[in-house]
């Protein structure tokens, strides 16, 4: 980064920053937990054999408060070797099996997520939505950008079923709904997918957005329809037909080289808690509203009665487990 010349290639230069900041933000933590590590040794030798041993004692005591919850992120880091665990993320949720239902529980899901993402310092884009008929989305793909972002959110891919008393039953009878959580890594410039343009249908249309200057006014919005794959990805987030189609590309490239991923994969053995059907039978976690409080991942059978924290972002602790199981070969995974 020292050397003449350096931004001369703009590009070049921030493909290259990113690489280090993907570095430090591995040898840091890890450099200052060694830090804190070796301060607790020196406080707790003077608490042992020096005067004022009760003062060290609890200043020796306050520090590995600290150094716990450091030494588990640094944990969760050494869990994401990955080649793409450090990208960013394409992130969809789309409703399943449930109609008016499981629209809202996509909605519910996307709230969850967005709020994950938001504790945790993660920027996000919404590349598409598609809103229910009725009520709720039908669908919903992000951006997700930051440090290990496909790492952590690889482990909440599958079907997520929901039982509640549906708000929209006038008879308050209990429905059970499901939505299916896609994710696939953001792929470096690099990395070659080739994607022939005979394969590609390309449709545009009016977007479905709030409205604006030039939403809803020109035909700016993408679809994009990989004939062989049968993959489909819309865009409708940028103002100008090229950016949409630009940025469904991308969303295209990381969609089939995850494709690509999960067939070398499934030649070894068969992938634990991958996305299926949207419905009875594939399903990773289980949110119980009613009769009585209650989620549950099925993969690792951690559990928790706080659904309303969970659904409002705190999935950290299904998270974790879920990458402590992989690392123990107790789950598998993407």
């Amino acid at each position: 980064m020292g050397v003449p010349g350096f931004w001369d290639s703009r590009e070049k230069a921030q493909e290259i920053i990113g690489q280090v900041r993907g570095l430090r933000n591995v040898i840091d933590p890890f450099s200052k937990v060694e830090s804190m590590v070796g301060d607790l040794e020196v406080m707790l030798e003077f608490a042992v054999e020096g005067d004022g041993s009760e003062e060290f004692a609890a200043e020796a005591e306050a520090l590995y408060e600290r150094v716990c919850p450091a030494l588990d992120r640094l944990e969760m880091t050494s869990f994401l070797g990955g080649r793409m665990d450090a990208n960013g993320a394409v992130f969809s949720v789309n409703a399943g099996a449930g109609g008016t239902e499981s629209c809202d529980w996509c909605s519910m899901l996307y709230r969850m997520y967005t709020h994950w993402m938001d504790r945790n310092g993660y920027e996000y884009e919404i590349i598409d939505m598609q809103p229910g008929e009725e009520a709720g989305t039908r669908s919903v793909t992000l951006m997700v950008r930051g440090e290990f972002a496909y790492g952590y959110l690889k482990t909440e891919k599958g079907v997520h079923r929901l039982v509640r008393i549906s708000p929209f039953d006038a008879n308050k009878r209990r429905h059970t709904s499901f939505a299916a959580v896609d994710v696939a890594p953001e792929i470096d410039d690099d990395i070659e997918v080739e994607i022939n343009d005979a394969d590609l249908r390309i449709d545009t249309y009016r977007s479905s957005g709030a409205g604006g200057q030039h939403v809803n006014r020109t035909d700016s919005a993408v679809r994009l329809t990989h004939i062989p794959s049968g993959i489909v990805v819309t865009c409708q987030n940028e103002r100008s037909q090229h950016k949409n189609r630009a940025t469904a590309m991308r969303v295209l490239r990381a969609r089939l080289y995850q494709r690509e991923e999960e067939k070398r994969r499934q030649e070894h053995a068969t992938e634990y808690g991958a996305k299926g059907e949207n419905a009875w039978g594939s399903q990773i976690r289980s949110y119980v509203l009613q009769p009585y409080q209650l989620v549950k991942d099925l993969r690792t059978e951690v559990e928790t009665s706080n659904v309303n924290a969970v659904l409002d972002g705190g999935i950290d602790l299904f998270i974790e487990a879920f990458l402590r199981h992989r690392e123990n070969g107790t789950a598998g995974g993407p």
